[in-house]
């Protein structure tokens, strides 16, 4: 159902309201009345009369009027019994504070378990447990006792009631910037994050939308949602959990599952989110996108007043991936026509001190450098705002009519501009003019930049969002009939493992349609099978036993190389059965697997597994001993998109694959093809748990699977999207 009624409460009942001032049902009644709640409030409590003037009553089904929403401050174990009654009222939603719930253990989770099955059989919908609470700021319906929250056009969402403070009383000190919404998620035991996107996807007083997360319980979904909601209102994110001791923190905190990843981290950008590592560039971040034009074509000009600035900033801005272009040579001569002799005007602009006496002529240079159809966006460093603290006081009245002129810019040209200050903790009536015109200010190089950088990072997600994957499998569509046949044979032998010629006939059934030619390799039962099966091969050959006890082929001496001739296969064949007995003398051998061997080449790795937040996720990296030796891996939540298989090849930060010393470059086409092949495969086949395909030699032309394994899930249960 919609959350409409849940979020934009006409009428909110407090279940566990009180007269004492320490109480937060108290306290939530008083904010209530104090903030003007454009609805109706009605107190919940046997005990009491009374509260703060309004009728309190005994129990919900009391009150005389609906109630959309509900706010209960009850201890843990009433409140799936409250919860049932407010169904039977007809209530829509409810707010949940109370923690001890999964966060806690055991008997949390079983307490847990029983208020989602209260709501699921009442229809109310909750926010929490273990929440903060939330806050509607259109009709001041703050159910959290927070006073004094700036509105404004940012929807926060946070898993932190403490990261929600800093967040609000950072926009209050250092912004123009408000909030639309407040959200406090707590432990996602009902409304999913994603849930959340949709609404504020929609709603119209909402321009962006700022997150905490500690972890999520439907990832996959909030993927898809972050998808649809990211090509109309930018997504700000930090997610923490970035080490084992931050992990274990989120755990305790709201029961969260694992915390960020690099598959999350890849996965969001994908999704166009705006990943934020740093806490202090949180709140600037949304603040930007909340106001500002993305950067369409990654291209920013600098504007300085001192060449130090300017060099900082350079170098930070080309450290997130930003170019930063020559300026065209009429923009150049333009700019030399206003500037000193000494000026630099290539890119970075330093006016070498051309705007002392009139700062009016910062904003002559904005117009002429954002004419520049090169420049995407452009980034003020320096003294702007302090000329009149700095130099003389008459000059604070040119700085106030520079940004005037700068702030009609933005809409003119359709371009950002970010100021840098070192004077903005001054807080000059020039700066407070730029915020009016949505120009945010900063006093942090670092944090300037990468507002300019996430202005960029937002753009360009906005101009490649068509080639990108929305995360939504077809489950099924493509697949293959003997496939199938051979998964449920495994499943009637009640094996999880295939075996690798298994593996190699379902490959070898998608393969045709990427252009990957695979070998075929033969299955033979018996020593007299295994000569036979090699004389219809050429070349040197390779043995391998073939059993569904036997995972781990060459670590107990299943495995054989560089096999010519019939003495060669026979002795081979031995060698491996007599390590096969000594290993597992109660084995299901099935015979040994014959193969061409390989021709030289690269080894990479590419490995499919099902992650706990966002189901089957895609492994490629480099192979063989470099797999733990570098970890140089790069993941993706499948599936992927050729785009995506790209730049998964491309962010492999060995040389291997791009030939050295001598030796010639990898088929890096061949990989792209063979990614989106196990992309496929993953998809065709929902029972599959587990692919992996090590190693995998890539050739001057082409490539070649050495080894291949599939697990598939017992009892054919499926991977459900």
């Amino acid at each position: 159902m919609s959350l409409e009624k849940l979020l934009n409460a006409e009428s909110v009942a407090i279940i566990g309201a009180s007269k004492d001032k320490t109480k937060r049902g108290f306290q939530a009644i008083k904010t209530l009345l104090d903030e003007k709640f454009e609805g109706v409030i009605y107190p919940v409590n046997p005990k009491e009369s009374s509260i703060l003037g309004l009728k309190c009553y005994q129990d919900i089904a009391d009150v005389p009027g609906p109630v959309d929403t509900v706010l209960i401050v009850t201890p843990a174990r009433t409140i799936p019994g409250l919860l049932a009654a407010c169904g039977a009222k007809g209530v829509k939603g409810a707010v949940i504070i109370a923690g001890g719930f999964r966060e806690t253990g055991q008997d949390g989770q079983r307490l847990e378990d029983a208020l989602k099955e209260a709501a699921l059989q009442s229809g109310v919908r909750f926010i929490g447990p273990n929440t903060s609470g939330m806050i509607n700021l259109k009709n001041n319906l703050n159910l959290v006792g927070l006073r004094n929250a700036p509105k404004g056009d940012i929807a926060l969402i946070s898993q932190s009631g403490n990261m929600a403070l800093a967040l609000i009383t950072e926009a209050k000190v250092k912004s123009l910037k408000g909030f639309s919404y407040y959200i406090g998620v707590g432990n996602e035991a009902d409304v999913k994050f994603h849930e959340y996107l949709e609404f504020f996807k929609n709603d119209p007083e909402t321009k962006a939308i700022l997150m905490y997360v500690e972890g999520m319980r439907d990832g996959r979904k909030f993927l898809q949602q972050a998808h649809l909601t990211t090509l109309s209102k930018p997504i700000i994110l930090l997610k923490s959990g970035r080490t084992d001791t931050g992990r274990k923190a989120a755990g305790s905190h709201t029961g969260a599952l694992a915390g960020i990843s690099e598959v999350s981290r890849t996965a969001f950008g994908r999704a166009g989110i705006v990943v934020i590592e740093d806490s202090d560039k949180l709140f600037p971040a949304a603040e930007t996108l909340s106001s500002l034009p993305p950067i369409k074509n990654n291209s920013v000009a600098i504007l300085a007043d001192g060449g130090g600035h300017a060099t900082i900033a350079a170098d930070l801005l080309t450290d997130l991936g930003l170019t930063i272009p020559e300026l065209d040579g009429k923009v150049q001569a333009r700019l030399k026509s206003i500037l000193p002799a000494a000026a630099a005007v290539g890119n970075p602009v330093d006016v070498a001190g051309g705007t002392d006496s009139d700062p009016t002529i910062f904003a002559d240079c904005v117009d002429i450098i954002l004419k520049d159809p090169a420049v995407g966006g452009l980034l003020i460093v320096g003294l702007f705002g302090g000329y009149g603290i700095r130099f003389e006081e008459s000059l604070s009245l040119k700085e106030e009519d520079a940004a005037h002129r700068m702030g009609k810019l933005i809409k003119k040209r359709n371009k950002p501009i970010i100021v840098h200050s070192l004077f903005a903790s001054a807080r000059p009536h020039s700066h407070h003019l730029l915020r009016y015109y949505n120009i945010p200010v900063y006093d942090s190089l670092e944090v300037a930049t990468k507002c300019v950088g996430v202005l960029a990072e937002y753009g360009g997600h906005l101009q490649s969002h068509k080639i990108k994957t929305n995360f939504v499998f077809n489950w099924g569509a493509k697949s293959k009939p003997e496939a199938r046949k051979i998964i449920d044979q495994a499943g009637k032998e009640g094996r999880t493992l295939l075996l690798e010629h298994e593996v190699k006939r379902i490959i070898n059934m998608h393969a045709k349609a990427h252009a990957i030619p695979i070998t075929t390799d033969m299955l033979a039962s018996s020593v007299d099978d295994a000569v036979n099966v090699s004389r219809t091969l050429s070349g040197p050959l390779v043995m391998k036993i073939a059993s569904p006890d036997i995972m781990h082929k060459s670590d107990i001496g299943g495995v054989r190389l560089n096999l010519n001739g019939e003495e060669d296969i026979r002795r081979a064949y031995g060698e491996i059965m007599e390590n096969v007995n000594k290993h597992n003398p109660h084995a299901d051998i099935r015979g040994v697997i014959i193969a061409p061997m390989a021709k030289d080449g690269v080894e990479v790795i590419i490995g499919t597994k099902i992650d706990d937040q966002f189901g089957p996720v895609l492994m490629f990296g480099m192979g063989g001993i470099f797999v733990e030796l570098l970890k140089d891996v790069v993941f993706r939540v499948l599936p992927i998109s050729y785009f995506s298989a790209k730049k998964m090849v491309n962010e492999i930060k060995s040389p291997l694959l791009n030939g050295m010393r001598g030796k010639p470059p990898g088929d890096k086409k061949a990989i792209h093809r063979l990614l989106l092949l196990v992309s496929e495969i993953i998809e065709a086949y929902p029972q599959i748990r587990e692919m992996d395909l090590n190693p995998v030699i890539v050739h001057e032309q082409g490539l070649s699977i050495v080894d291949a394994r599939i697990i598939v899930a017992p009892n054919k249960q499926a991977v459900l999207d």
